[in-house]
């Protein structure tokens, strides 16, 4: 009982500092990581982003352009309910998303690069999940 009622005064407290975040567990996470899991479930967008890369490696270009339209267009779509939870999450996903946007758009896609950026994409997308 005792441990309980520090454990839950040394969370309010640093919660109260702003030096880390509960976890549902009564376990303080450090701000990042807690940080980390707020965007929320990335799946369906990593999803495409992996059909993308699929596309990508059977040499399918035209197939990768189309369906790289589908994660722009869904991700646009959830910007206004995924940006406010964890904004520097949401810019990094973002980027990530606009490089390979731009690698599977150019008038002469190199696959090489290509795989590259959508493998990135896809460390991103893991790195931020909850």
């Amino acid at each position: 009982m005792k441990k309980t009622a520090i454990t839950c005064a040394a969370a309010i407290l640093a919660v109260a500092i702003g030096q880390s975040a509960p976890y549902p567990g009564g376990v303080l996470l450090p701000r990042a990581e807690a940080a980390q899991s707020k965007l929320g479930d990335l799946t369906p967008f990593r999803d495409i982003a992996a059909e993308v890369a699929a596309l990508v490696d059977k040499g399918d270009l035209p197939g990768a352009k189309t369906r790289i339209k589908d994660l722009e267009t869904k991700w646009d779509e959830a910007e206004a309910g995924l940006k406010p939870r964890a904004a520097a999450d949401w810019h990094t996903v973002d980027k990530a998303i606009d490089r390979a946007l731009e690698a599977v758009r150019e008038t002469n896609p190199d696959i090489a690069k290509c795989k590259k950026a959508l493998a990135d994409l896809l460390s991103v997308m893991d790195s931020v999940k909850a």
